[in-house]
């Protein structure tokens, strides 16, 4: 009543086996994250109601704000809304077809440009707050904060595995080398 179960090492007889056990695992692992692509694919639609939102808002206190706030919360509202759609697409792109600088830059807009903006329009005492601002901008942070925690976990396998092609393209470019006779493993050893 039991099935056989194959044993590790039984293979057909001239089944083609890769140079390398990992390459076959490594050519057809998905490295892009589904968690990431949901909220990207959420804040792509809920960035339009942010901006909408925060620019009306921005209207009706902009008369009540001292100058240098002023022009402060433009600054930080035209600076958020023209990184976001930067980051977004850089997001959208570098997780999507897996590429590790989009991904990076991604990470580097999150982290450098609009989570100290948005930490600044949320804490700041001496900004008017309307009632709609703060959920606002805390689900915008919400949505922030976890993005860059997924990002940074992609890219961190993303790296891992673009490093570990990289060795086996490297592994087995050298071992051809050397058994060529043409090659340039060839003539290191003969000049040896």
């Amino acid at each position: 009543s039991k099935l056989p179960v194959p044993m590790r090492n039984e293979s057909p007889a001239g089944a083609h086996q890769p140079a390398h056990p990992c390459l076959s695992c490594l050519a057809h692992k998905v490295l892009s994250s589904l968690p990431l692509q949901v909220m990207l694919y959420f804040n792509v639609y809920y960035f339009p109601v942010w901006c909408l939102a925060e620019g009306i808002m921005l209207h009706l206190k902009y008369h009540l704000l001292p100058w240098h706030y002023q022009f402060l919360l433009v600054t930080a509202f035209l600076i958020l809304s023209l990184a976001e759609g930067s980051r977004l697409y850089l997001g959208y792109l570098g997780n999507l077809q897996e590429k590790v600088p989009e991904l990076a830059g991604f990470l580097l807009l999150s982290f450098l440009i609009q989570l100290p903006l948005l930490l600044f329009l949320l804490s700041d005492r001496q900004v008017i707050h309307l009632p709609l601002e703060v959920p606002l901008h805390s689900l915008f942070l919400a949505f922030l904060l976890l993005e860059i925690v997924a990002a940074f976990l992609v890219l961190r396998t993303m790296t891992k595995q673009l490093a570990a092609q990289f060795y086996l393209q490297q592994f087995q470019e050298g071992g051809r080398g050397r058994l060529e006779p043409g090659g340039t493993g060839g003539q290191a050893a003969g000049m040896g």
